[in-house]
């Protein structure tokens, strides 16, 4: 019993209700207007449903009245692109209007005939309802009062449950919306994939070489040491803070261009903040740089730093050999350095993972594990 009331308590019965209700008004004021021609209205319903903002005007109170609350109700709220589109709308706007008139009948009627039930139950008259004009009172019609109030309240459930399923067959999105929602949706995990794996490698980065350091000058008991430590840290500390106050400026603003992201022409800074590490950095850069095209040059910077974050998470203060080269069209990033005692496998990580994901989404190649007795981290990304 509880289930089959639970519709008198919620709001969408209602709301559904009253957008049944709504293109009955019309109708009612032409009655007025003009008695003998009640459906003169209803000549406006196809020329009103090729005009492609009455779909949008339609989808937003099906979406509001029928779906209240939901996240996906699948219902366009785009204008009317293609002819299907507007001939699905003026055959949304008849139904709609032949659905409200029976409710507008069944709301009216139901409740009428358990009143003059009720009537008739307690020794009055039947109250204008035809069905009812030879009926003489008896008591026993009270029995009857509940009948027709159950049909109203089944058939009101039913209709909007009917203008619900009707609104998201004909209201809802095209092929060719689908299909541009479908793309935003990809565009938007594609960039909550690369927002993730800005902050792996700039705050991964930073922390590990505030590690670093901070164990160095532990060890090493050098006041100038550890002065030297501390400026490293608090730079790349700074510098990790700007990153992270641009990515999650990108989050509260989706609409906002990305800009000022570093590219390889910064790369002196992830240099300097390794050799500040204590690492043996000798770095050879060669070709035109300036000639690499941004998204390549800012990824380009990405996995180079995330190449020596796990050289100095990993080995510590070694030799790190760093050749980054413009030639033949290609963008080559190689960095080696010595094996540690514990050589990690080729596919570990994250980070490792972030380098090879980025590689392959510029059409490139990246090569990650023991080669030669080094750690060498090699990509070949194009740059035509």
């Amino acid at each position: 019993m509880a289930t089959v009331l639970r519709p008198l308590l919620r709001g969408r019965t209602y709301t559904r209700l009253l957008h049944l209700w709504v293109p009955a008004l019309p109708f009612s004021v032409w009655i007025f207007i003009h008695p003998p021609t009640p459906w003169m209205p209803a000549l406006v319903l196809v020329p009103l449903g090729l005009i492609p903002a009455v779909r949008t005007g339609e989808g937003i109170q099906a979406r509001l009245m029928l779906m209240p609350g939901e996240a996906e109700p699948g219902i366009s709220e785009e204008p009317s692109a293609t002819w299907r589109d507007r001939l699905r709308t003026a055959l949304w706007l008849a139904v709609r209007v032949a659905l409200s008139g029976v409710t507008t009948v069944v709301t009216v009627w139901l409740p009428l005939l358990a009143y003059s039930l009720g009537e008739l139950a307690a020794g009055g008259s039947p109250g204008g309802v035809p069905v009812l004009e030879d009926a003489r009172p008896h008591w026993a019609y009270a029995l009857l009062v509940p009948v027709p109030l159950v049909v109203l309240y089944a058939v009101v459930v039913g209709l909007g449950a009917l203008v619900t399923a009707v609104a998201r067959r004909l209201l809802g999105p095209s092929p060719a919306e689908r299909l541009a929602a479908l793309e935003a949706r990809t565009e938007q995990l594609l960039e909550r994939t690369r927002i993730a794996r800005e902050l792996h490698d700039s705050i991964g980065h930073a922390l590990t070489v505030a590690v670093v350091q901070a164990g160095a000058a532990r060890t090493a008991g050098d006041p100038a040491f550890t002065e030297r430590a501390l400026d490293a840290i608090e730079e790349t500390g700074r510098a990790a803070l700007e990153d992270l106050e641009r990515v999650l400026g990108v989050l509260r603003e989706p609409r906002r261009p990305v800009s000022s992201r570093p590219t390889l022409g910064d790369a002196d800074r992830l240099l300097e903040s390794a050799r500040a590490s204590g690492a043996t950095v000798d770095a050879e850069v060669t070709g035109p740089l300036e000639t690499v095209p941004g998204p390549v040059s800012r990824e380009g910077y990405r996995i180079l730093q995330e190449a020596l974050t796990n050289a100095l998470r990993h080995a510590g203060g070694v030799p790190v050999r760093v050749r980054v080269r413009v030639a033949d069209g290609t963008l080559l990033l190689d960095v080696r350095n010595p094996l540690p005692e514990e050589v990690p496998g080729p596919g570990r990580g994250s980070g490792l993972r972030g380098i090879r994901e980025r590689a392959a989404l510029l059409g490139g190649r990246a090569h990650t594990g023991p080669d030669g007795g080094d750690w060498r981290v090699r990509v070949d990304l194009p740059v035509d």
